[in-house]
């Protein structure tokens, strides 16, 4: 047993509890820490200013938070795994760029085409077009994977997949209006705060069913990190490992886009820092760390984000990229050395 187990996971825990705790803690309300701790398992009517702020507006973001960094962080491990390339992400297949012509459809398409939505139609409107976009990009990538076998033909058709939807959006956001457009971008900069209490109930339920298959799939990506034949030879069903890890990320990520934009750089600045942590391939250890590996990256964010001692938010999607990229380019400064001395 990896002996780096017994006090890294207990280590991520426990700074995921601690940053949960701040997160919740930082606002631009000044709340008493205690107060604000508290103030979830208060029985107090929510018609109490704090117990509100708490309950219904901070509680809600860092849940999703936790959340969305444990999605990100998964999705990008398995991605990394099916490819064999350390700068796989979620959005590698171009599920990102699917969700975001759905989403445009909705938004700037009412600009063009002349529909509208309102009041609820509009929110559930934007959710269900961002995971109807990731769907619709991941059935095309299955059906090109029937015929190609090649990983890396996938991988290439994806980012292909991705650059025509993002046309499309450009597209969309020539002709839409100033109004239209500029919910579109404030769309695409990210946002934790946007989630309610009630979103929740659709959140959770289809990241932790995404979690399952990945934990489901541990023994089996094992053996598929060893290569194709191996892992046929070992009696794994090639094809239907692919389709299920494509369906787990396409839940994992497509999910957190829908609910709060595009998130870059979580999901492939994770899964290296667990290993890292760990110095273990061993898929089962690597999926928990990165579970709270993601969750302590957007937590982090999150409250970086917050700006504390301000009244201002920056955008969730600026902050996660500023603490990713330094991990992508450690990643492929490490890769240029190591393929230097071979």
């Amino acid at each position: 047993m990896n002996l780096r187990y017994l006090y890294v996971i207990p280590g991520l825990l426990f700074v995921t509890i601690v940053l949960f705790l701040i997160d919740l803690y930082i606002g631009s309300a000044d709340i008493p820490f205690f107060k604000a701790v508290f103030s979830i398992f208060s029985s107090a009517d929510n018609t109490e200013p704090y117990v509100y702020i708490i309950k219904e507006i901070r509680f809600p973001r860092v849940v999703t938070a936790l959340f969305a960094g444990m999605a990100l962080a998964v999705a990008g491990l398995q991605m990394q795994t099916i490819f064999r390339n350390p700068l796989a992400g979620p959005y590698v297949l171009g599920i990102s760029s699917g969700s975001s012509l759905g989403v445009a459809l909705v938004i700037l398409g009412a600009s063009v085409f002349g529909y509208s939505f309102t009041g609820f139609l509009a929110n559930a409107g934007v959710v269900i077009a961002a995971l109807t976009g990731a769907a619709f990009i991941l059935l095309l990538i299955l059906s090109v994977s029937v015929r190609v076998k090649d990983v890396m033909t996938i991988l290439i058709l994806g980012i292909l997949f991705g650059g025509a939807t993002s046309a499309i959006v450009s597209v969309l956001q020539f002709f839409s209006s100033e109004y239209a457009l500029k919910s579109y971008v404030v769309w695409t900069l990210g946002s934790l705060s946007g989630v309610t209490s009630d979103q929740l109930y659709v959140i959770v339920p289809l990241v932790v069913t995404g979690l399952t298959i990945a934990f489901v799939l541990s023994k089996k990506l094992d053996t598929y990190l060893l290569g194709e034949y191996y892992a046929k030879s070992l009696g794994s069903n090639v094809f239907l490992l692919r389709l299920m890890s494509f369906i787990s990320t396409c839940l994992l990520a497509g999910t957190v886009t829908a609910f709060c934009g595009p998130l870059g750089f979580i999901g492939i600045a994770a899964p290296h820092i667990s290993r890292m942590l760990l110095k273990s391939s061993k898929h089962i250890t690597l999926i928990i760390s990165s579970v709270f590996t993601g969750s302590v990256m957007m937590l982090t964010a999150d409250i970086l984000s917050q700006l504390p001692g301000s009244d201002k938010v920056l955008p969730i999607n600026s902050v996660t990229a500023l603490l990713g990229i330094p991990v992508v380019i450690w990643i492929i400064a490490r890769n240029y050395r190591y393929s230097k001395m071979m």
